[in-house]
């Protein structure tokens, strides 16, 4: 059993990573399409017995059947009750069932019915494998909440709640409105896929594009489990699968600015389809932050928002720390909106943040701060402190005289910047290969800004605004902007960040290109941040053309002239709110224990090579690999990641190269899937390479290959 906390968070984001995490429920082998239950004694602290449903089918209108694991609490047949659905690719039986038990059979155990259920064309469900967030799998996700409304063991109520893909079609679903969801809870989500999620930030290609769409392919080809869908045919039916699999990483690559493709499913085109209640849950660690505030703003309904120092993980998991008992608050809000009991989760503040004393460091298992609240967002107690960017490399409160300044192209900038969505190969020390370094490698090789050392603490809660006068000599070019506290001693750590495409200066929909030489005022957002500098330290600026690898290069050198004296930053004050003292404080985190054996565990690792003589620099970076013995179901699941990115200091082409293995071995049960691409930058379009092997124990049943020539358009 397991008995550590940093453990369960390990494979939970593997979970997410590499699709490696333990199994739980015994599995009768054998039969075909099978229902497993078992009925266990109340856990966590739970009033209610358990009961498991293994494997449900939900059809649909086109008669296409989804697979749905179910736990119901024991009274549910006799006495219903409300209902609460997660709906994701992930495969419920196998590759997300540690992150499934370690909150639905809690929430069962306190009078929930949970239906964790494949989209179509994943896990065992039925259909043809299906990009992102495409209108089939929201016209099915209302069909499921229909069909769980009219179970007998549901009272009619149902929640959505979800992480990532299934934060995100929680909210799309919500947008549907169906008439029986009545709340939603979603974490680690964006409401605007085209600028806040894994492809583009800023109007730039960032390389968890490629990570991500490499894995997802990955994630597409696994096989259905026989054991659920039967022997008979299994082969075949696989086969089928991968061949209507389509590569979606070049879709992508295809729109590049903000067309009706990435339109599609983002509710922030019109908040005011969503009528129902939502919880947003954040963490600062995070790539999805900025959709917490950006819906409180403008959501019209009920809603709340809470930020930790997290990374992609549910909060009771909580890394980096302090986690909370995530459980119960998810209870409280749940119990008020499905179950109609004052919990008194909405007379507490709208809005509540852990205010960091200090960004996540590598190795450092919780992050110094505390818990603050704004009692609704927009908070009129934000104010504006503007800094200038001054001549002599200073950051001031009033503006000096006008100085240009240039900054030579050095493609390599960005080395410490770590990932968009830092993950690791699991636990808070694995973090160390994502997290942002100190930042004083590519602070030197930057336009840097620093201020005089405060006298007092400064605390900031908000998305700071950086407004720059400059000039380029290049039609297109982007600025990476970097807000750091710098201590006494030199080191340099990165608060927040900003990245931004000249193109996209006025908008993301019809970018247009720059006039080398001309003059432009333009803003760069920063990434939404709650943080107190402390006495002391300095705050820093840091501006550069290129972020590598964070983001694909420009298609040619770029040199920079920026006017320090007309150029600003805008800082989101916070002043200190007495109240935060009394805040209801969050319980100690619960993570119920998982049945599992580490059969073999690498931690991840990011290896820098730099050929001084050439200027070629290579990064390899391997996000960790594993196998784990999942006991109930002696079923073994793996998973690898492993990623290749080079560049030259004088030169921006670059090439990104991935690949990812996932499978599982049960028996003579032994499907395995190995995607992998390659990614060319040239001056005018993107060369992408994709293959797509799949085998059965050492028999290779198909491979598939892409190329695609891709022209740029301003990016």
């Amino acid at each position: 059993m397991q008995d550590n906390d940093d453990e369960a968070a390990s494979y939970t984001r593997r979970d997410l990573l590499l699709g490696v995490n333990a199994a739980l429920l015994a599995l009768s082998a054998g039969s075909a399409m099978p229902v497993f239950a078992r009925t266990t004694e109340p856990s966590s602290g739970g009033p209610h017995e358990v009961h498991e449903i293994e494997n449900s089918w939900i059809p649909m209108p086109d008669g296409v059947k989804l697979a749905a694991r179910i736990w119901l609490p024991g009274q549910a047949r006799s006495h219903p009750v409300p209902a609460i659905l997660n709906y994701c690719p992930y495969f419920a039986h196998l590759f997300s069932r540690l992150g499934d038990d370690a909150r639905f059979p809690y929430y069962a155990g306190h009078g929930y019915a949970c239906v964790r259920v494949d989209i179509r064309g994943s896990g065992n469900s039925q259909g043809k494998p299906l990009d992102e967030y495409v209108q089939q799998e929201q016209d099915d996700g209302v069909e499921i909440i229909k069909w769980i409304a009219a179970q007998p063991w549901c009272s009619g109520a149902v929640g959505m709640e979800g992480i990532s893909w299934s934060g995100f079609n929680s909210l799309q679903v919500a947008a549907r409105r169906p008439r029986a969801l009545k709340a939603i809870i979603t974490h680690c989500s964006t409401d605007d896929r085209y600028s806040d999620d894994a492809h583009y930030k800023g109007g730039c290609i960032i390389n968890d594009m490629f990570l991500w769409g490499i894995d997802f392919l990955a994630i597409q080809g696994r096989p259905s489990d026989p054991d659920i869908t039967g022997r008979e045919g299994w082969r075949e039916r696989w086969l089928e699968r991968l061949n209507a699999v389509e590569f979606n990483l070049g879709t992508w690559l295809s729109h590049q600015r903000r067309d009706e493709f990435w339109k599609h499913a983002s509710v922030i085109e019109d908040y005011g389809q969503i009528a129902c209640p939502v919880y947003a849950i954040g963490g600062w660690v995070d790539g999805y932050k900025n959709s917490v505030f950006r819906l409180l703003a403008g959501l019209k309904v009920p809603c709340k928002g809470l930020l930790g120092p997290w990374t992609h993980v549910y909060p009771h998991i909580g890394i980096p720390g302090p986690g909370i008992g995530y459980l119960d608050e998810a209870l409280r809000w749940w119990d008020h909106w499905l179950k109609g009991i004052a919990t008194g989760i909405m007379d507490e503040p709208t809005l509540r943040v852990w205010m960091q004393d200090k960004s996540a460091t590598p190795d450092e298992h919780d992050v110094p701060g505390r818990w603050v609240a704004e009692e609704s967002w927009p908070s009129r107690r934000i104010t504006e402190r503007r800094l200038f960017l001054n001549g002599g490399r200073r950051l001031d409160s009033s503006p000096s005289q006008e100085e240009r300044l240039e900054l030579e192209p050095l493609q390599t900038v960005g080395a410490t910047s770590g990932n968009w969505c830092p993950s690791g190969a699991g636990t808070s020390k694995d973090l160390r290969i994502d997290l942002p370094l100190d930042q004083r490698v590519d602070d030197a090789r930057s336009l840097v800004f620093d201020s005089a050392p405060l006298t007092e603490p400064l605390e900031i809660l908000g998305a700071p605004l950086l407004t720059l006068s400059l000039a380029v000599d290049k039609p297109l070019a982007f600025v990476a902007v970097r807000l750091n506290e710098l201590r006494p001693n030199g080191e340099s750590h990165r608060v927040t960040y900003g990245i931004l495409n000249l193109c996209h200066r006025d908008s993301d929909a019809n970018p247009t290109s720059l006039e080398p030489g001309r003059r432009y005022t333009v803003q760069a957002r920063l990434d939404y941040a709650a943080h107190r500098f402390q006495p002391g330290n300095a705050l820093r600026v840091a501006i550069s053309t290129a972020y590598w690898p964070m983001i694909v290069p420009s298609p040619e050198p770029v040199v920079l002239s920026l006017f320090a004296g007309s150029s600003e930053l805008l800082l989101p004050v916070r002043a200190p709110r007495a109240q935060d003292a009394q805040l209801r404080p969050f319980g100690p985190p619960v993570v119920p224990p998982v049945a599992r054996e580490i059969v073999s565990s690498t931690p991840g690792s990011r290896v820098v090579e730099s050929d001084m003589g050439s200027q070629r620099q290579v990064i390899r970076y391997d996000v960790g690999n594993g196998v784990v013995l999942a006991e109930a179901v002696q079923t073994r699941l793996i998973g690898d990641i492993k990623m290749r990115y080079e560049i030259y200091d004088n030169d921006p082409a670059a090439i990104i190269e991935a690949r990812v293995t996932t499978g599982w071995e049960r028996d003579r049960w032994r499907p395995r899937i190995v995607a992998a691409s390659t990614f060319t930058t040239t001056k005018t379009e993107f060369l992408l390479v994709g293959e797509l092997s799949a085998f059965d124990g050492d028999d290779k049943v198909l491979t598939r290959t892409w190329e695609r020539k891709i022209p740029r358009q301003w990016v």
